[in-house]
């Protein structure tokens, strides 16, 4: 892609400011650019960028799951047991997404399945 075709006037990010910004891995970026979630622009080089104008769906997204209602059976659902990655995967947002919204309302597990102070 040559330089002039980048949107005029819009900051480019790199993936590790991308997963950054969505508290997750730059994998995880590069899975969403295959899977079409997010369009990547790339450099004379050949390096991926994302425009934020372009990234403004995707955050459009990730806050619908803050949604109160399905917040609570998120909630709901893994209090019952269920994993993190298990009730993200359900309300089809990232994992960091759910811990983030889970960790706002209910008391987190430890690895081992515990509560801390048990």
């Amino acid at each position: 892609m040559l330089p002039d075709e980048f949107p005029p006037n819009d900051d480019l990010l790199k993936p590790r400011e991308v997963a950054e910004l969505f508290g997750v891995r730059t994998t995880t970026i590069a899975r969403w650019a295959r899977e079409g979630r997010l369009s990547p622009l790339r450099t004379p080089g050949g390096h991926r960028r994302y425009s934020r104008a372009s990234l403004r769906a995707l955050l459009a997204d990730a806050r619908a799951a803050d949604e109160p209602a399905a917040a609570d059976d998120a909630v709901r659902l893994y209090e019952q047991g269920w994993s993190i990655r298990q009730v993200a995967q359900r309300f089809d947002v990232s994992y960091g997404t759910m811990r983030r919204l889970l960790l706002d309302r209910t008391t987190l597990r430890t690895r081992g399945g515990r509560l801390p102070g048990d």
